[in-house]
């Protein structure tokens, strides 16, 4: 398994409104809009996202000597 090479990346969390699409900042801020009684979100209408960026990389690093 020593010839796996790893490439760096970041990993972005997005929790979404399934219904509506509105993106929120954190889990919580979801959870406190499903518990507001004025509001009809549900726990139904959470939606989660990874969104990952992997660093361009060349051919040349990828190749193994």
């Amino acid at each position: 398994m020593s010839d796996i090479i790893k490439l760096p990346a970041e990993a972005k969390e997005i929790i979404k409104h399934k219904r509506t699409g509105k993106v929120y900042k954190t889990k919580e801020e979801f959870d406190a809009e499903v518990k507001d009684p004025n509001i009809d979100t549900t726990q139904d209408d959470f939606g989660q996202d990874l969104e990952i960026k992997v660093t361009r990389v060349s051919m040349d690093a990828l190749t193994k000597k």
